[in-house]
């Protein structure tokens, strides 16, 4: 749509211009107006999103391995020879560490809980995972003493079952259930003493995962020179994909190989659907604004039939007037649009450096509302702030390139 000089002229007239109606002036004022909070609120919206996904990802990364390899069945001690000769070599991982992994529970003298055991090797777990920097009492320490080797659980679940380092705890496995139901005797416990207490800063896992040394749980759970699955860690999670689709490509179809986010692909899922919503339903403010543009613009040119028909007769075509009109709701939209996104970044700027929307820390593992701006939202917020406007200009401008001359001077 290229404007000529006249056009642009006589359409920034028409916006300075006080209209005879005052009504209208204050619609437009009002259509300005809806565009900035909707553009504000848009921006802030989904820097603050980008923000919470920012911390999401880095609790899970900071705590998950970044690839984990699984088998239809169980890995045998052959086989990961063969996985580890494929990923020892690649520059892309830091460390990697075979896992066994299954359900049991847990009693002590007053509480037990179901949760999932988690065999690790004890030399590299704290490379693979964040478990080592996650210990906030005791230590990673999976050795014997009096007897009873060492167990790790996060401090959700010490909570729950009221326990303190080195309290005895007892670890009723399915083998040993469905071993005491053949003999009809009462099953046998596998006893370990706490050795240490992690927080993840997720409470799911905080309260549902208990870590044990991975030769205790290959013979809890019957996998004798068996794993379940091998844990990696990368240089950088960022290039998760790139190594899974090596894997993919070296590994037989019996393995699945699933990235940190293949692990909570439904979490992110959820995120993106709220995501998604929220840029919804607050664009509808802004449509809200253009609707108000729409009924300024189309009064607008009711009021101006005498201008518009003097203009035509003077050689001014339909085009000419299409554009002068839409320039002149694209100029509402822009004011609009740029007054929005200088609001939202002070705003965003303000979180940032002064925290003026702080959390409970009590409840919150952060400070304050976190925010993440990026130049992707800047792009997607002005094209459907202006594609609003655009299109809330058309009929107006349509309007104004069929009056006739003769409408307008009839009364002349």
């Amino acid at each position: 749509m290229m404007l000529n000089r006249v056009e642009i002229l006589i359409a920034l007239r028409y916006l300075r211009s006080k209209r005879k109606i005052r009504f209208i002036n204050i619609i437009g004022y009002i259509s300005i107006v809806g565009i900035t909070v909707g553009v504000a609120a848009l921006l802030i919206a989904l820097s603050v999103f980008n923000g919470f996904s920012g911390v999401v990802t880095s609790v899970l990364v900071g705590f998950d391995p970044h690839i984990r390899i699984e088998k239809r069945g169980n890995i045998s001690s052959g086989e990961y020879e063969k996985i580890q000769s494929l990923i020892k070599d690649n520059p892309d991982v830091l460390a990697y560490s075979p896992f066994v992994s299954g359900k049991a529970m847990l009693t002590t003298e007053s509480f037990n809980k179901v949760v999932f055991i988690r065999g690790v090797d004890e030399n590299g777990i704290g490379s693979v995972t964040g478990l080592k920097n996650k210990i906030v009492l005791g230590n990673l320490n999976f050795e014997e003493k009096d007897g009873s080797p060492g167990m790790i659980i996060g401090l959700t679940l010490a909570d729950r079952l009221a326990s303190i380092l080195g309290n005895e705890i007892v670890v009723y496995s399915p083998n040993s259930v469905q071993t005491a139901l053949t003999g009809i005797n009462m099953p046998e416990g596998s006893k370990f003493h706490l050795a240490g207490i992690y927080e993840s800063n997720n409470r799911e896992y905080d309260a549902s995962y208990a870590y044990i040394s991975l030769a205790e749980a290959q013979t809890m759970f019957g996998l004798i020179d068996k794993f379940n699955g091998v844990e990696i860690r990368l240089h950088d999670f960022n290039k998760a994909d790139h190594v899974k689709n090596i894997l993919i490509n070296d590994l037989s179809n019996e393995y699945s190989v699933s990235t940190w986010y293949d692990l909570h692909k439904n979490l992110y899922s959820v995120m993106q659907i709220e995501r998604w919503a929220a840029y919804i339903l607050l664009s509808i403010i802004i449509l809200v604004a253009t609707f108000n543009m729409l009924g300024s613009l189309t009064m607008g040119v009711l009021e101006k039939q005498r201008d518009i028909s003097v203009l035509k007769a003077m050689g001014m075509n339909s085009k000419n007037l299409i554009r002068l009109f839409m320039f002149e709701g694209l100029v509402i939209g822009v004011i609009g649009t740029l007054l929005g996104i200088i609001i939202g970044l002070v705003v965003l700027y303000l979180q940032v450096h002064y925290q003026i929307f702080p959390l409970d820390t009590s409840v919150y593992i952060i400070p304050a509302i976190p925010v993440d701006i990026q130049w992707t939202d800047f792009v997607s917020i002005t094209v459907a702030s202006l594609g609003l406007s655009f299109l809330a200009s058309y009929y107006p401008a349509r309007r104004a390139a069929a009056t006739l001359p003769s409408e307008g001077l009839r009364w002349e």
